[in-house]
Parts: C-alpha cells; sequence; structure tokens
C-alpha cells in the first residue's frame, strides 16, 4: 500500500573585488554606448535592449534580475546562483530575427564553457555558437542564426561563483524593421509571477513534449487540476485552513498530500483565480499543525477532525514538497502578503536539515521521528531524493549543504542502479544500510514485503529523478531517467498498457493491474530521450483516457504533477 503506515515510536561568501573587475567596469561605464562592428561586418541594428529576458535562476532576483543584462547599463548585472551548472540567461527578440552578432560582457564570474542558442518558441534550440576556452571580459561574436529567443546556455564556470553579466547584446536584423526596445513586463501586483503556461522557464535541451498544441496540451492540464481540485481540496476543519484530503491514506490529511497540494496550486496560478486563497488557507492549516519534535515541521497525519494523531511527527516527503511549494509561492506572489513565504521556506528547509537529513550520510531519513541508535535511522525512501527540490533549496539559503545532499543522493542512484538493477534501473521503496553498503530492504522494514521492490512509494522515482533532468540537464539525473524508460519502453513492447503495478528490481513483475501512480511517472523518463516520442505519445494518451478517480487521491495527485511537467510546466525556483 503506498499510504504511510509508520509504527510506533518506539552567509554565503562574497566574490572577489578584484582590480581587474573594477577596472573592467569602470571602462565599460566610459564606453557603454559605443557600438562598434566587427571589421568587415556592417553595423546591424541592437534588438535586445530592453527586451523581456528570464533566466534559469537568479543569485538576487531584485539585485541582480536577468532584466539588468539587457538594459543598456553596465553599472547594472545579471547574476546567476553560485556553484551550479548549467545556468542560462535569454532574450525575447518580439520576433523572429536573423542574429549576426552577439556581445557578452562578462563580470568576474564568467563563462568558460557555454554556447549562444536561438530558437523560434523558446523550446527548441540551435547553436550558432560554443566555445569550451571562454577566458571572461568582453566576447564579441560574429554567428549566424536566425530565431525569436537567443540564450547564453553556460556548461561550465570560469570560477567557483555562478555566471554573470553586464551586458548581453544581440545584432541582426528583421527584415528592415526593429522592434521597439519596451521595458520588461513588470508584473501587476498580486497576478503571478510565471502564470501556468506561459512557458518562460524552459527546459534543458533536447526535451521532449506530447505530440500537439501547446495550447491544448495546456488546457489538457487544466481541465484534470479542475477535477483533482472539486474531489480533494476541502475546508473541512473551519479556521479558514484549506486541507488536501487523502480518502485512500491511512488517514483522511497526510502531509504528502498538504505537500502535494501547495506545490499544485502555486504552479496553477494564472489558470486558476483562486489559487493564492487556496494556497494561503494551506499555510494556514500547515502553521496551525507542527511536528511535536521539530516545530518548523508539518505533522505527518491528521484525524477527521483536523487534530494530529500518531504522535504528530513528521514525514520527509511532505516536508520537501512544503518547503518547495514556499519557493514557488514566493516566486509567484512576492512575499510582503499576509505570509512571508520566502521566510517560511528557509525556516521550514532548515528544520528539514535539522530534523530530517542524516548529519552523517547526508541522506534524507524518513521523518524526524528517527534518531541515532533506532532500526530506521539508516533507512532512507527513494521517492524522498527530490534532486530539483534540493537545487532550489540550496539557491534560496545559500548553504552549500545542500550540494552535499544532491551530490549524495544521485551517487546512491547511481549505485543502486549499477549494483542492483543493471538491467532495468528500478530503486527500491526503501534502502537500508545507507551507513555502511547501502542496499534494498531484505523484505518489510517499514511498510510491507515489498519494501526492497520497486512498489507504491518508488513507482514515483521516474518522475521525482525527471523532474531534474528535464530541467537541469544534469548528465547523473539524464542517466537515471533514460536508464529507466529504455527498459520500461522495451518491458512493454511500447504499450503502456502492459505496465504492471509493481516490480522486482530484475523486472520480474509484481502485481497485475494498472494505476496511474505507476505508468503516469515514467511519461518524464520518456522526455529525456529523442527517439521516444511514440512512446510519450502513448503515455500521454493513456493518461488523458483512464478515468479519475474521485476517491484515489494519490494516484490522481501523482498523474497530475506528471502532466504538469510533461507540458512543460514545471519549473524550479
Amino acid at each position: 500500500m503506498h499510504a504511510r503506515s509508520r509504527l510506533p515510536r518506539l552567509q554565503r561568501p562574497l566574490r572577489p573585488s578584484t582590480v581587474l573587475a573594477t577596472a573592467l567596469a569602470s571602462a565599460l561605464i566610459a564606453s557603454a554606448f559605443v557600438l562598434v562592428a566587427p571589421p568587415g561586418l556592417a553595423a546591424d541594428s541592437l534588438l535586445s535592449q530592453g527586451r523581456p529576458a528570464v533566466s534559469y535562476s537568479d543569485e538576487d532576483s531584485t539585485l541582480f534580475p536577468p532584466s539588468a543584462a539587457f538594459d543598456g547599463d553596465t553599472g547594472t548585472r545579471w547574476a546567476s546562483a553560485e556553484g551550479h551548472d548549467p545556468e542560462w540567461i535569454r532574450v525575447d527578440l518580439g520576433a523572429s530575427a536573423t542574429v549576426s552578432r552577439v556581445k557578452l560582457t562578462w563580470e568576474a564570474a564568467y563563462g568558460k564553457s557555454y554556447r549562444v542558442e536561438v530558437s523560434p518558441d523558446g523550446s527548441t534550440w540551435t547553436t550558432a555558437y560554443s566555445t569550451t576556452t571562454g577566458d571572461g571580459g568582453v566576447d564579441d561574436l560574429t554567428l549566424s542564426g536566425t530565431g525569436r529567443y537567443v540564450r547564453m546556455y553556460g556548461t561550465a564556470r570560469g570560477t567557483s561563483y555562478g555566471y554573470s553579466l553586464y551586458e548581453m547584446e544581440v545584432y541582426g536584423s528583421t527584415g528592415g524593421t526593429t522592434p521597439t526596445p519596451t521595458p520588461t513586463p513588470t508584473p501587476t501586483p498580486g497576478s503571478p509571477g510565471v502564470p501556468f503556461g506561459s512557458h518562460t522557464i524552459p527546459y534543458a535541451s533536447g526535451m521532449l513534449r506530447p505530440t500537439g498544441a501547446q495550447a491544448t496540451l495546456d488546457q489538457k492540464v487544466i481541465d484534470y487540476y479542475q477535477r483533482w481540485k472539486a474531489a480533494f481540496v476541502k475546508q473541512n476543519c473551519g479556521n479558514g485552513w484549506y486541507q488536501i484530503i487523502s480518502p485512500d491514506a491511512d488517514h483522511p490529511y497526510v502531509a504528502e498530500a498538504q505537500g502535494y497540494g501547495m506545490v499544485i496550486t502555486a504552479t496553477m496560478a494564472g489558470a486558476d483565480p483562486d489559487a493564492k486563497k487556496i494556497f494561503d488557507g494551506l499555510v494556514k492549516y500547515v502553521l496551525a499543525h507542527p511536528s511535536s519534535i521539530t516545530p518548523g515541521l508539518l505533522a505527518a497525519e491528521q484525524d477527521t477532525a483536523c487534530r494530529s494523531v500518531n504522535g504528530g511527527d513528521s514525514a520527509t516527503d511532505g516536508d520537501l514538497d512544503v518547503a518547495y511549494g514556499l519557493l514557488l509561492a514566493d516566486r509567484q506572489w512576492g512575499s510582503s502578503g499576509t505570509y512571508d513565504y520566502r521566510q517560511l521556506a528557509i525556516n521550514h528547509i532548515n528544520a528539514i536539515k535539522a530534523g530530517e537529513v542524516n548529519p552523517t550520510t547526508k541522506l534524507m531519513k524518513l521523518g524526524d521521528w528517527s534518531s541515532a541508535g533506532d532500526q530506521y535511522y539508516w533507512i532512507s525512501r527513494s521517492s524522498d531524493w527530490m534532486i530539483d527540490h534540493f537545487r532550489a533549496f540550496r539557491k534560496a539559503t545559500g548553504d552549500a549543504t545542500w550540494d552535499t545532499v544532491r551530490a549524495n543522493h544521485q551517487n546512491l542512484i547511481a549505485a543502486q542502479q549499477a549494483t542492483y538493477a543493471p538491467n532495468t534501473g528500478l530503486l527500491a521503496d526503501f534502502v537500508v544500510d545507507t551507513n555502511t553498503t547501502p542496499k534494498p530492504a531484505p523484505g518489510e522494514v517499514l511498510e510491507s514485503a515489498n519494501d526492497g521492490r520497486f512498489w507504491w512509494n518508488a513507482c514515483r522515482d521516474p518522475w521525482r529523478i525527471g523532474n531534474d533532468a528535464v530541467t537541469s540537464g544534469d548528465a547523473k539525473s539524464l542517466a537515471a531517467a533514460r536508464k529507466l524508460n529504455t527498459w520500461i519502453k522495451g518491458k512493454t513492447g511500447g504499450n503502456p498498457n502492459n505496465i504492471a503495478i509493481g516490480y522486482a528490481l530484475n523486472g520480474t513483475q509484481i502485481s497485475s493491474g494498472s494505476a496511474p501512480a505507476h505508468f503516469a511517472p515514467f511519461a518524464v523518463a520518456a522526455m529525456t530521450d529523442s527517439g521516444s516520442q511514440a512512446w510519450l505519445d502513448a503515455l500521454w494518451n493513456k493518461m488523458l483516457n483512464t478515468p479519475f478517480t474521485a476517491n484515489d487521491y494519490y494516484s490522481t495527485s501523482v498523474q497530475l504533477q506528471v502532466m504538469i511537467t510533461v507540458t512543460g510546466n514545471h519549473w524550479v525556483p
């Protein structure tokens, strides 16, 4: 059973201020508007100044936003999050253009390996220039490409910090007319910063989506969300609270469900005018149900009267999504309203670190109820290995511990796949002995005899691993997702109806039947393989054609989040 049936209790460094960087900045300011074409090149029009810009991440969205690289002012700059590859910044030229030249004016944090890419739609990218020997300063590049969108895609930093540009200037022509420069739009107060369906934060290059018009794909998600909302978003306990009800779990309200609700609701902002109201009601509920062990975390289970039960301690997966949802909300609505989402997120992330990260292995514990010396202390649940969440936590807090947490989980995924599932890539629900030689659970350690198999927890892994693969393009996440995709596509002969409920790690089927929690997550893994378009389409169509079940909170919640990802609507705050 997927529901949790737990047993009784038994500051980031500053960049170096170099003379070189200061001198460069001064020189740039003195010559900010002197535009000289390279020898032999006609002086094409500057197309990018004042155009809308977005980036994969920002070191500080107020001080160093992407718009600062296109404002014509070399006293301002864009800066990415520190210590992370890949990173990108893109500009929307407003119309398709023939691009002849791109000028990158780097701050001290520069790209050693990067590409300049063009795209007609912000989704499919073509490389117009690439280098692995960048040395900072000013890169004035003569190139050839056509597209509405242009981006710098950095794959290797030249320093230990991030990527930072004083200016990114794109030159070319749009058939004799130059789009009128307009300021980067300022969101209307109260409106979402990343409205559902805006697709302003594109995925890594080469990721697939289901066949069909983007607007049609997005509408299918909205339709499914409306059914999910009607079935599971409740106000059953007063107090201005919203709760996600889980009729198929051990208790009517579980932390996992509230986490799902916060992530889904924040993501659907722009499609649902009530998104913020619901989200704030969920926040109020979460704050009213603290863990009895770590008050900064959420108690795992509540009864029909919304009273915490079974000890009132925490569950790791719920807390990870609660913190992630709060970061999404900060990006959507800012943090100056009823709730300071960003500070609440940081508080929750720090509480996760204190109560749910094993201090020795830096792997996720099952919850804050497990402590040194008990039989669960060296056990971790594979569906809690949310790599994109760890990236977001590092960015939000500046705490390098989250880099270690991310790397340790990625290394564990690779080792488990290589050692215990070399032909399938499947992970077990639970991994034991994480302090010595991690291995799949040898039978029941927490929930069932299938704890060491790909069952009702691990069925989410292709989605969780795939989320990081498609958004970051990280090589380890891509390899893990592709291994899962290759196996399941071959195992089923490309027919999603053949995906069973559960497998041993060698690929032997455990149970017959079909459930969205087991087939839908494989669609995210399919996105990572350029040869899997027909397979992805088949999975998408199976999701659309599977009847919605109003008492199956778990499968519908998983499928909805998979649909969000495969349509290009998942993003990392």
